[in-house]
């Protein structure tokens, strides 16, 4: 069994490959695509987790993230809690995602389980009576539960 190593596929390569190569295991697929290495002792060892990023690549699915994050601060949760002298904090990073800056202005509408914000100067727009029959079928529906 003389095997010589050889550039592992990629690409429309390795999907082709794969497709031609169906009926096989999946360690031995692995290996005719060139994913495996021989240890000192000339064992074949199959390397599945770089045959599988290579695939999910070669489909358009990327595993990491294309631009690199910065290391600074976390992913936004959406979510906020009411601090102990009653305030709500809307943290920067969702002002910055309206597109909001210091001064703007808001009416507070309170809904069933939920605040709407209503930016003021935007041609002042209000809630309309059908946004109220909304919050109110809402209502409807949590009673009912």
């Amino acid at each position: 069994m003389t095997e010589t190593a050889t550039a592992p596929l990629t690409g429309k390569a390795l999907l082709a490959k794969v497709k031609e190569l169906s009926n096989l295991p999946r360690r031995e697929r692995a290996k005719q695509c060139g994913y495996y290495t021989v240890t000192k002792n000339n064992q074949v060892r199959v390397n599945l987790t770089d045959f599988y990023d290579a695939l999910l690549s070669a489909r358009g699915i990327p595993l990491s993230p294309e631009a690199p994050k910065d290391g600074r601060g976390r992913e936004p949760t959406y979510r906020v809690s009411v601090h102990q002298n009653g305030q709500i904090v809307i943290g920067a990073t969702y002002t910055k995602a309206m597109n909001l800056k210091p001064g703007d202005e808001f009416e507070i509408r309170l809904g069933y389980k939920h605040i709407h914000l209503i930016q003021l100067g935007e041609t002042d727009k209000k809630l309309t009576q059908e946004d109220v029959d909304s919050d109110e079928s809402d209502e409807d529906l949590e009673d009912e539960e």
